[in-house]
């Protein structure tokens, strides 16, 4: 009888220990041991993968919803510790909450109201706030303390001891004083300026003298520029204007034309007796109308000079500021039966910046005359020659000329000269009394030795202005 004998692998005694700290002792043989062993290596990291996703999972909140009211953050959250070797990772970035869609019913927010516009009255000054949004709105306004100022522009005529006109001098050779007191230019140029020139012509002095300026009219519109306005004015015992500011161009030219048929007063001293005096017919000497011998007296021929020069400067206040404003007279300087006065003339030609230009003409000329005319004045009888009086307060020459070719040439320098000027400007304080305020402009230059007789420099500039009223 065959004997059958079983054969048995060896056995393995393993020891597993589970989660929970439980333990299992199992018997399996030596290859299903590897098996197993594997097996149970691939479940527990899957288990403790599952695990920590969760975790993670529990940390994220909860997207707000539609339906279910969006639940609050925890109160704090616990903050992991980096695992060693990782403190160099970026921590992970926090999931933004998204804010609830509104619901179509309701209206939206109106817009902001729009900021307070400011009106600045014209010629105002304002600052320029442009690109600095810190300057504008009502926080920089409680810190503004506004300040009204006025610009006072002084042009100047610098002259060597020949007469020739100054050229390159710089603001540093000038020096502006306001009743005494040193002012801080503000402006300078001496670039040339465009005229509003008013032309005054005499036609109160005798036909001798009037004929001659009537043949210097081409020279005088030939001395203005096609950029220049001129505006033309006649007086005797009345003021005409002829013309308005234009350009001097042909319309001047046939204006200046006309001129020349009037005539001026009679050559001469007046009759006042004989066969040609006006006291009418005459027999053996006496009148026929009366038995008396009538007493003739020469009558008083008005020259209404200031009248004249009032309604010049009036009109010129009207003009642009960006010309300079002269007022340029033809006449031998004679004034009477004005109604405004020499004061009330100058007030208005300081006030808008007006300079007075002349030319001597007829007794004017004459030298030694106007010295004359100034000792033996006698009140009432009215002033032989009132031109430099307005020409040295505003800062203008006059030409004293007695030749038809002299007026010719006082022409093109008195206009020369008033076009090419240096001009200064300084700041001052805008406040409401009109009062007189006295300039005085000072040169410097370097290295003259001049006198008190004979200066290194003559300087023609106003010697004072009245200022505007706020407004203007």
């Amino acid at each position: 009888m065959h004997q059958i004998g079983r054969f048995e692998h060896p056995k393995s005694e393993w020891c597993v220990l589970m989660p929970g700290g439980r333990s299992i002792l199992a018997y399996i043989s030596g290859r299903q041991a590897w098996v197993s062993v594997l097996l149970l290596l691939i479940s527990l990291y899957s288990t403790g993968a599952r695990t920590q996703t969760q975790e993670q999972q529990q940390n994220i909140p909860d997207a707000p919803s539609a339906t279910r009211p969006p639940q609050p953050f925890p109160n704090g959250p616990a903050a992991s510790q980096p695992a060693p070797g990782s403190a160099s990772e970026a921590p992970p970035a926090e999931v933004p909450r998204s804010e609830p869609v509104p619901r179509s019913e309701e209206q939206p927010s109106p817009p902001p109201p729009m900021p307070p516009i400011k009106t600045v009255p014209e010629g105002g000054a304002t600052p320029d706030t442009a690109g600095s949004p810190d300057n504008s709105g009502s926080r920089a306004d409680l810190y503004r303390i506004p300040v009204n100022v006025n610009l006072v522009l002084v042009p100047v005529t610098v002259k060597d001891s020949d007469g020739h006109l100054v050229g390159g001098l710089l603001p540093k050779d000038f020096t502006v004083l306001e009743d005494g007191v040193k002012q801080q230019l503000r402006f300078f140029t001496s670039e040339p300026f465009p005229l509003s020139a008013a032309v005054i012509l005499d036609l109160s002095m005798p036909d001798a003298a009037v004929q001659k300026v009537n043949q210097t009219f081409p020279a005088l519109t030939g001395a203005f520029s096609q950029f220049d306005q001129v505006s033309l004015y006649t007086y005797s015992s009345a003021v005409s204007r002829l013309s308005d500011f234009s350009a001097a161009t042909q319309q001047l030219t046939a204006t200046l034309n006309q001129l020349k048929r009037i005539r001026g007063s009679n050559n001469g001293p007046p009759v006042v007796s004989g066969p040609l005096a006006p006291q009418g017919p005459i027999v053996n000497g006496k009148p026929i109308d009366s038995p008396v011998q009538p007493v003739n007296t020469p009558p008083r021929e008005a020259h209404v000079l200031n009248d004249a020069v009032l309604r010049a400067a009036l009109d010129l206040s009207k003009q642009e500021r960006t010309r300079r404003k002269i007022v340029f007279i033809i006449s031998d300087g004679r004034e009477y039966g004005s109604n405004a006065s020499y004061k009330d003339v100058l007030k208005v030609l300081l006030s808008n910046n007006v300079t007075v230009y002349a030319i001597g003409v007829e007794g004017a000329a004459v030298p030694g005359y106007g010295k004359l005319q100034r000792i033996t004045h006698l009140p009432r009888i009215g002033y032989g020659d009132i031109l430099p009086k307005y020409a040295n307060a505003t800062g203008g020459e006059v030409f004293n000329e007695l030749s038809r070719k002299d007026i010719d040439d006082a022409y093109a320098r008195i206009i020369g000269e008033a076009r090419n000027q240096y001009t200064l400007g300084y700041s001052t304080r805008l406040t409401p009394s009109q009062k007189y305020r006295q300039l005085e402009v000072l040169v410097r230059r370097p290295g003259c030795k001049g006198s008190s007789a004979r200066p290194c420099v003559s300087v023609y500039a106003k010697d004072g202005y009245y200022p505007l009223p706020p407004g203007r």
